[in-house]
């Protein structure tokens, strides 16, 4: 009996859930049922996956295969779902990842056009960091998507769409965002300063030092805004997340500071709506949006 894809649910709802019971209610199933297709997947394994019967402690083994089902089974369900939406939507389907700070400034007019211009079209929009922005065109859950930097990847076309200058942001009475000088490295260390994600690809070698020395490192967009807009943190951005801030912030230039985020739209070479991706990608180029 080969290994099914079932196993590997029933498998990672147990662990999930600790017991046999909360799983077998979970998957719809009774428990003799669940722990027969346990017995099996570990018959065809030749080890065991838990310590002891009561499904509470892994063995190494069961880590690891722990780990696998679950890439597994996003994937299986990432397929089985692009299969029924090809069905559900006879036009396409378009599914669009990208980066808050260009999505919330750049899609409301570009998915406009393109969906006056391809009648039928459903379009998902999900924003995402950069690194789940490329994970969803490599796993086969978006067509296209749009990131900071620059990243090489098979079956992946990027194409340049702008760069970003990096600067200070901050609330907009804050002593930084008001001062006549243009605020320094050492100004923003001070304020305090909280690390980001993005700023770690700034080369000034005094920046990186103070950000090494930030007590605070947020990685959510929202969170981070958040935490500036009370006056008490500062961070360094791209200008465009001043932009899409729910609140007043205030971008400014720093002293010794002139790199910009390079930012790409990716292209899925063999996404089944390619026609359309790449319709999205020229509206986008036409579009007077910077």
């Amino acid at each position: 009996m080969a290994i099914k894809i079932e196993m590997l649910r029933c498998f990672s709802t147990v662990v999930q859930c600790g017991n046999l019971a909360e799983a077998a209610n979970q998957l719809s199933r009774t428990q003799s049922a669940v722990s027969m297709t346990l017995k099996q997947l570990e018959t065809q394994l030749g080890q065991r996956l838990f310590e002891s019967d009561r499904k509470r402690s892994l063995t190494p083994l069961g880590e690891q295969v722990y780990e696998l089902s679950l890439e597994q089974l996003r994937l299986f369900d990432s397929t089985v779902n692009a299969m029924q939406s090809a069905a559900a939507f006879p036009q396409g389907l378009l599914r669009i990842a990208s980066v808050p700070s260009v999505s919330s400034v750049l899609f409301s007019s570009v998915i406009q056009t393109l969906t006056q211009n391809q009648p039928g079209l459903k379009v998902e929009l999900q924003d995402a960091d950069t690194q789940h922005v490329i994970k969803a065109l490599i796993q086969g859950q978006a067509d296209f998507g749009i990131v900071s930097g620059y990243h090489t990847l098979n079956g992946i076309r990027s194409i340049l769409l702008f760069e970003d200058q990096f600067g200070l942001i901050c609330a907009a009475k804050h002593p930084l965002a008001t001062q006549d000088q243009q605020p320094t490295i050492a100004d923003i260390a001070a304020a305090p300063l909280v690390g980001n994600m993005l700023c770690k690809s700034i080369e000034s070698a005094e920046f990186q030092t103070a950000l090494s020395q930030a007590m605070v490192t947020v990685h959510n967009t929202l969170s981070l805004i958040g935490m500036i807009k009370t006056q008490n943190w500062v961070s360094v951005l791209p200008e465009k997340v001043a932009q899409i801030s729910p609140v007043e912030l205030t971008f400014r230039k720093v002293v010794s500071i002139e790199d910009k985020r390079p930012v790409y739209a990716l292209i899925r070479e063999r996404s089944p709506n390619l026609r359309y991706a790449e319709e999205l990608a020229e509206i986008i180029s036409k579009t007077n949006w910077r």
